[in-house]
């Protein structure tokens, strides 16, 4: 008895399913973790944010970041330092930033929980930082810890070498500030600024 032998197609079809899995499966982990990262690092204010970076010159995305670590985007949040709002600005630094722009308005600490009166002197608020010190690191260890703080750190041999920028830094509390708000603006540029 002869045997026919039958060309079998089975495996070409398994393999073609096998690949349509894969491609849909990953798709669909593309356009969730896509997803997850835009929940995680939203663009919440967005208007707001670019308006106020460009008008001093500072990275929206670094905005952001401070942003993200300093309220998770929360407007009404206020610190156990008293730090009010989506960039967390005490009554007297935005007494203090009031009084130089000098705009002869004067507004109380509880429009801080507004956004637009929050970003606009947030960010004028990292551009004065920026004119005083060489960096972002020292900018942003200025916003956390203060202006005085980062001026005697500079002075002092043990944190800096240069008198311009912190080889380190005192306050564990401000040295995982500044890694905290770095890591978002950098995760920020990734999804958002094409860096």
């Amino acid at each position: 008895m002869e045997r026919t032998h039958k060309k079998r197609r089975r495996p070409a079809v398994t393999l073609v399913t096998l690949l349509i899995v894969a491609v849909l499966a990953g798709t669909g982990i593309y356009f969730g973790y896509s997803f997850f990262m835009e929940q995680a690092y939203p663009l919440r204010y967005e208007d707001i944010v670019t308006r106020e970076a460009e008008k001093y010159d500072i990275d929206p995305a670094l905005v952001y970041g401070v942003i993200r670590s300093e309220s998770s985007f929360r407007p009404e949040v206020v610190s156990h330092a008293g730090a009010v709002g989506l960039m967390q600005l005490t009554p007297e630094t935005f007494d203090w930033l009031q009084k130089k722009i000098n705009n002869g308005e004067y507004l109380p600490s509880e429009r801080l929980k507004e956004p637009e009166i929050n970003i606009a002197y947030g960010v004028f608020f990292l551009s004065l930082l920026k004119e005083r010190f060489e960096n972002e690191r020292e900018m942003l260890a200025a916003y956390n810890a203060g202006i005085g703080a980062v001026t005697r750190w500079l002075e002092d041999g043990e944190y800096s070498a240069d008198g311009e920028t912190l080889s380190a830094i005192p306050y564990p509390e401000t040295e995982a500030y500044i890694e905290r708000v770095l890591q978002s603006r950098d995760m920020y540029h990734k999804l958002y600024f094409n860096d």
